[in-house]
C-alpha cells in the first residue's frame, strides 16, 4: 500500500483515516491535501470499505490506479493552464498589434484627408432654388407641397459635390 502511495506523497501530503465499521468490515479513507496554488479537485478524497481481508489483497491496486489518475489530472489541468496563458499572451500582442495599426492608418489619414479634399465654397458649387411662397407659407412638421429637388453644379474640379 506504501509503495503505490510514494509518487504521490512526493508532492503532497495524504490523511489516511481507518474506522471500523462493524465486526467484519473497515472503512480507510484517503485525504490528499492540495497545495495553495493547485486546483481543489486535486484534494478528491477516495474511500475504501471491505474487510479486512479485501483491504489487505486489493487497497494496493486501487491505490495505485487512484495515485495515477490524481497524476495525469494534475498534468493535465497544469497543460490546460500552460495553454491558456499562452492564449492569452498572444490575444494580448494581436490586440496591441492591431491598436498600433489602427493608430498608424489614423496618423496617415489626417494628413491627406485634408490635403486631399479640395477647398470648396457653398456659393461657387452647387446651386440652389431660391424658396417659393408656395413652399414657405405653410409653418409646420409636414410641408403641403413638395420641394423641388436641389440641382448640384460641379464648377472646377469634378469630384466636388460641397452643399
Amino acid at each position: 500500500m506504501f509503495v503505490e502511495l510514494m509518487p504521490f506523497l512526493a508532492s503532497r501530503t495524504v490523511h489516511i483515516t481507518v474506522a471500523k465499521v462493524d465486526d467484519k468490515m473497515l472503512r480507510v479513507n484517503v485525504i490528499p491535501h492540495a497545495k495553495a496554488d493547485e486546483n481543489p479537485a486535486l484534494s478528491t478524497p477516495l474511500t475504501f470499505t471491505g474487510s479486512p481481508e479485501e483491504l489487505d489483497a486489493e487497497l494496493g491496486k486501487h491505490l495505485a490506479g487512484y495515485v495515477q489518475i490524481q497524476q495525469r489530472t494534475a498534468n493535465t489541468l497544469a497543460e490546460a493552464k500552460a495553454t491558456m496563458e499562452a492564449a492569452a499572451k498572444a490575444a494580448r500582442e494581436e490586440a496591441k498589434r492591431k491598436a498600433e495599426e489602427r493608430k498608424k492608418a489614423g496618423q496617415k489619414q489626417s494628413p491627406t484627408a485634408t490635403t486631399a479634399a479640395p477647398a470648396c465654397s457653398p456659393s461657387s458649387t452647387s446651386a440652389e432654388p431660391a424658396p417659393t411662397a408656395a413652399s414657405t407659407g405653410t409653418l409646420g412638421l409636414f410641408p403641403t407641397t413638395t420641394p423641388e429637388p436641389k440641382a448640384t453644379q460641379s464648377k472646377g474640379g469634378a469630384g466636388c459635390h460641397c452643399r
